[in-house]
């Protein structure tokens, strides 16, 4: 007989770019945070960067490690448990280039002058940002909303079937 079980604890893992840092939450299926799992970080190479542990919230974050390419987040949760998340390069690298051309901006005095920027302009800024943002969001929200068949309906679906023939098996040899 299959374990059932085994499908009701599958972990996730989910990271977000914010500044100079990823930050993952990990979690089960049941909605229990993984404390105290493993995260690794590996690049486009499959070179080890970084590890750590999540903490009591299922949280773990770091500094955007240098280097150009995707990173592949692996979490290894109790029990052999894991999962992986992958933050593709263009998001990094939005991030990165966001940061160093704040950096390379000269700080101004404070002037009285009124804006150049009109009503419009700002709107349209705010939406870009916006959308620069929740990329990643929409990402995992698309990756969910798709039709997947998993393990777990595939054996059910066959014991609804082995159920009704044992049912129409029962009648028709009460019948006899």
């Amino acid at each position: 007989m299959i374990n059932i079980s085994a499908f009701a604890h599958k972990v996730n893992i989910f990271a977000y770019v914010e500044g100079d840092k990823v930050y993952t939450e990990s979690y089960f299926n049941d909605g229990k945070k993984c404390v105290d799992s493993k995260t690794e970080v590996f690049d486009n190479q499959e070179n080890k960067l970084l590890e750590g542990l999540t903490d009591g919230e299922g949280m773990f974050s770091f500094e955007i490690p240098p280097g150009d390419g995707d990173l592949k987040l692996v979490l290894t949760a109790s029990m052999g448990h894991r999962a992986e998340y992958i933050i593709r390069a263009d998001e990094l690298r939005d991030i990165k280039g966001l940061m160093e051309e704040n950096i390379e901006e000269p700080v101004s005095a404070v002037s009285t002058e009124v804006s150049s920027f009109d009503l419009k302009e700002i709107q349209s800024l705010i939406e870009d940002t916006l959308d620069e943002k929740l990329k990643p969001v929409m990402r995992e929200i698309k990756k969910s909303q798709e039709d997947k068949i998993s393990p777990t309906e595939i054996i059910g679906g066959i014991g609804y079937i082995v159920g009704i023939f044992g049912i129409v098996a029962y009648f028709l040899s009460r019948k006899k």
